[in-house]
């Protein structure tokens, strides 16, 4: 992007002017660590103050290393944390619903949506507004849990690549190990980003952008992007009756 930093300012103008016209008062973000809640947390600080945004880490099994980086990251961007374990609830639900052997990507999703109804009674509580975290990347392909990290209220940087976020990320005075963090959601050992997508960021942004990937590349991305269509439209209706 030619001016990164022009483009986080109308971001900010835009949280802030969209929270004061809404009738609420202050923003809800789950903050994983990531280098994409961390961003969306440091914009809306800058936007509404801190004292008008409300982070929480969910922790449902989590990599207790993703949970102190989420603490970092909050220290770094002196944001308001608090973490919530809502790991012996996951399995009861699991046990209720005699999910043992449910699919490992049912399970998945299972804990992204509860962490989606966890942050929306939070927002209610606190009359406030769920920022989602997906950058241009993930919407794109369609990795994000359908009404689970894909239910916001706003997308604040879905038109941000994911180089674009770690370079604004750097703009904020976040370290090196945090923006540069393997991408992962921390949902079971060994995941990460690029490989459940079978792409690699730097060959998404790339396409994004217009420039050249392989063959292979192209068809991954365009076979992910059909496939996930679902998720970014609205839910499918009949048409009504005559009246």
């Amino acid at each position: 992007m030619e001016n990164l930093q022009a483009y986080l300012l109308e971001i900010e103008s835009f949280l802030k002017d969209y929270l004061s016209n809404s009738g609420c008062k202050a923003y809800i973000l789950g903050l994983s660590g990531g280098v994409d809640s961390s961003l969306v947390a440091a914009l809306a600080k800058e936007a509404v103050g801190k004292d008008k945004l409300f982070c929480y880490a969910i922790d449902i099994e989590s990599n207790p290393a993703d949970i102190e980086d989420a603490k970092r990251v909050a220290k770094q961007l002196d944001v308001n944390l608090e973490v919530i374990s809502l790991t012996k609830t996951y399995h009861s639900y699991l046990k209720e619903l005699h999910g043992k052997d449910f699919l490992r990507l049912s399970k998945s999703n299972l804990k992204v949506r509860m962490r989606m109804c966890a942050l929306f009674a939070y927002a209610q509580e606190h009359s406030g507004l769920v920022l989602g975290t997906d950058n241009w990347d993930e919407r794109y392909v369609g990795y994000f849990t359908k009404y689970g990290d894909g239910a916001a209220d706003l997308l604040p940087i879905v038109h941000l690549t994911k180089q674009e976020v770690r370079d604004a990320s750097k703009l904020f005075g976040l370290t090196e190990d945090l923006y540069n963090r393997v991408p992962t959601a921390g949902l079971f050992e060994g995941q990460t980003d690029e490989k459940e997508m079978g792409v690699l960021y730097k060959d998404l942004d790339s396409y994004l952008l217009g420039k050249e990937v392989s063959k292979d590349v192209k068809e991954r991305i365009e076979h992910l992007h059909r496939i996930s269509e679902h998720k970014r439209v609205e839910i499918p209706t009949p048409k009504p009756p005559k009246r």
